[in-house]
């Protein structure tokens, strides 16, 4: 029997530093994409908060805690991401796709996370406008990413075969922002 081991995308890409940018890989152990059949939301909600103690979010935003949250990931569809699988008992109200083997998931902290992010994506990421816990699906470098804002910064997901192009424009964005602020 063959024996399968999980490998990052990004093994021997990251962790990044640039001034006091820092850019590190977080590998969840389960990504679970939920699409609510129709008219299903409201009772996806209930059984959600029953499985896993946590709200369906809004459009823009996300519920949980750091070790499994559900994140708004566009018109009907989420994302449960962390240590544990989604219960099946969401299956009556929801498609369950597996998906963690489809997207890398990243953080950006540090002061001037968000002068790195305006770089690269056309959204107001200042705190003021996008506050923490807020998400979007947006463009990150002409890709199309999952943004989130954290307490230090910014979590980015992008698909697996986006995410070395995705690090390298991530990673010139931290470097112009470094030299930036040495001039300063």
């Amino acid at each position: 029997m063959v024996d399968l081991k999980s490998v990052s995308a990004l093994e021997g890409v990251v962790p990044k530093q640039e001034g006091g940018v820092f850019l590190r890989e977080n590998m969840p152990a389960f990504i679970t994409e939920i699409l609510p059949r129709k008219d299903a939301e409201k009772a996806l909600g209930a059984a959600l908060k029953s499985a896993h103690a946590m709200a369906l979010p809004g459009a823009g935003k996300s519920s949980g805690k750091a070790n499994l949250r559900c994140l708004w990931a566009g018109r009907g569809a989420f994302f449960l991401i962390g240590d544990k699988a989604a219960d099946a008992s969401l299956l009556p109200h929801a498609a369950l796709v597996d998906q963690s083997d489809g997207w890398v998931v990243m953080t950006l902290e540090g002061e001037g996370a968000a002068d790195v992010m305006a770089r690269l994506c056309p959204l107001d990421l200042r705190e003021s406008q996008f506050k923490r816990g807020q998400t979007a699906r947006s463009e990150v470098a002409h890709m199309m990413a999952v943004i989130t804002r954290t307490a230090k910064g910014f979590e980015i997901m992008v698909m697996r075969s986006f995410a070395r192009t995705a690090v390298h424009h991530i990673d010139e964005a931290m470097k112009s922002v470094a030299a930036t602020a040495s001039l300063a």
